[in-house]
C-alpha cells in the first residue's frame, strides 16, 4: 500500500469515526444543509434540541477529523461543513467499495441533488 493510499485510508477511519455518533451526523446534516453560510452553535442547538455544552464537544470532534470548518466572526463562531472533505470521503469510498468499478446503486430516494 502507498503512502497516500495509507493517508486516505487513515482519514476516512477519522471522518467515518466522527460520524459514527448520532448526535454528530444530525449536526453534520445541518451544516450540510445550512450550505455556504453555515450555523452559529447556538443557533445548531436550538434546530438540533441539543445542549450547547454537549453540541460544542461534538463540533469539536467532527473539526478535528476534518468534516467541519469553523471561522470566528465576530463574537461568534460559524461552523460549515467541509464539502470538499465530504467529496473526498464519498470518492473514496466509492473507489475501495466495488474493487474500482461502478458501483450498482441508483439515485438515493428523495435527494434533489443526486
Amino acid at each position: 500500500m502507498l503512502n497516500d493510499e495509507k493517508s486516505d485510508e487513515a482519514q476516512a477511519v477519522k471522518a467515518l469515526a466522527a460520524l459514527a455518533q448520532a448526535q454528530r451526523l444530525r449536526a453534520f446534516r445541518a451544516l450540510v444543509i445550512a450550505g455556504p453560510e453555515g450555523l452559529t452553535p447556538g443557533a445548531m442547538a436550538e434546530q438540533l434540541g441539543a445542549a450547547p455544552s454537549a453540541l460544542s464537544f461534538h463540533l469539536k470532534e467532527l473539526t478535528h477529523a476534518g468534516m467541519v470548518t469553523c471561522e470566528p466572526r465576530g463574537r461568534n463562531l460559524i461552523y460549515r461543513a467541509h464539502f470538499d472533505q465530504m467529496n473526498a470521503l464519498l470518492a473514496y469510498l466509492t473507489e475501495h467499495c466495488c474493487e474500482g468499478h461502478a458501483c450498482a446503486i441508483g439515485p438515493a430516494a428523495g435527494c434533489a441533488t443526486c
